[in-house]
């Protein structure tokens, strides 16, 4: 089973076992992880699950839909390695992913 690191703002970090299949953002749901608040429930039509993937998962993780980057322009200080985490499927290939919450959600 993948497991995926979350990691708020504030440096804390919480891993969670994820079903391949499943997305970043189900993970987080599921395991109470602060800082995602899905409020669209994972339509890709909002951005409240939104994500920084780090640097070293990028390439895995991959670029974002542009159904996803328009949903980006409405997060909260929106970089490079930003996404939405219902947009991101796990994988057996994303095991160790980490991710970072931004301080706030749009």
């Amino acid at each position: 089973m993948p497991k995926i690191t979350y990691i708020d703002s504030s440096g804390t970090s919480r891993t969670a076992d994820a079903e391949t299949g499943a997305t970043v953002m189900e993970t987080a749901i599921r395991n109470n992880i602060p800082g995602i608040e899905a409020e669209c429930g994972g339509a890709c039509a909002c951005a409240t699950c939104h994500v920084y993937v780090d640097e070293s998962w990028r390439e895995k993780v991959g670029e974002p839909s542009p159904m996803e980057e328009d949903m980006l322009d409405f997060g909260y200080d929106v970089r490079p390695n930003s996404r939405l985490s219902c947009q991101i499927k796990v994988t057996d290939e994303l095991d160790g992913l980490v991710v970072t919450t931004p301080e706030k959600q749009a």
